[in-house]
């Protein structure tokens, strides 16, 4: 399997504008093989007002609203023309604490952000708050203030999203193309495209046990977040 090329400035290959060079790769660490080109036409701004109900949470707070900080991991997966998945963990290395199949195409989110405009909010409708807020099950997803549909969290990976966080455990941050396998080769052949992936690490923001905000870390120190993740239960 060949090594994923270490690159400093993840972030700033994700903003390319239509005058930059085209990335070959995007991704530090070590592990299996990668292809930039995904990613390259990526160019993510915080700047959104959303029509959802977790309009409040928008904006990034001001300090006095935080209940508590920590970063964390953030990997989106999913074949080219199949549905995205959203994995959270603590670390690169660790299970993940989230995972959900998002109800929207690979292909729209990169749309989206090649738009310049990402931000995902998930809301629960549940009436109860003896969860915890990421053991909640059906959530209604919003991209870009627009409502893409409802997804069920997995209590379990499956052993294809077992086999990605597992070929990305030596991945800090990146974007680009798994390597192949048979099974990959194979949606590959049936119309599904490449298995893409973009991972980076996000500021966790914990406001009260209903609601949560993840903000993209800028290795480069720029600007505010470049893709913004919203998680709330309206009650």
């Amino acid at each position: 399997m060949p090594a994923l090329a270490d690159t400093p400035g993840l972030i700033s290959l994700l903003r390319l504008s239509s005058n930059d060079r085209r990335p070959k790769t995007a991704a530090s660490g070590s592990g299996g093989a990668g292809a930039g080109g995904i990613f390259r036409m990526f160019k993510l701004l915080p700047a959104l007002s959303s029509g959802c109900k977790m309009v409040a949470l928008l904006g990034r707070p001001g300090k006095s609203f935080l209940a508590d900080r920590h970063p964390t991991t953030v990997t989106l997966f999913g074949y080219r023309r199949g549905r995205v998945s959203m994995a959270i963990q603590e670390d690169n290395r660790s299970p993940p604490v989230f995972l959900i199949e998002l109800p929207m195409q690979t292909s729209f989110l990169h749309k989206e952000m090649a738009s310049g405009l990402v931000k995902l909010a998930l809301e629960s409708e549940t009436r109860t708050s003896r969860k915890k807020l990421m053991e909640e099950y059906v959530w209604a997803v919003y991209c870009n203030g627009r409502k893409s549909g409802y997804s069920i969290r997995r209590k379990h990976e499956s052993d294809e999203e077992r086999q990605v966080m597992q070929l990305l455990r030596g991945v800090s941050m990146g974007a680009g193309v798994l390597p192949g396998s048979p099974e990959k080769e194979a949606a590959t052949a049936a119309g599904d495209g490449e298995m893409t992936y973009m991972r980076a690490r996000f500021e966790r923001v914990v406001g009260s046990k209903d609601s949560e905000a993840l903000y993209m870390i800028n290795p480069d120190g720029s600007g505010g977040p470049d893709l913004s993740i919203f998680l709330v239960r309206v009650k």
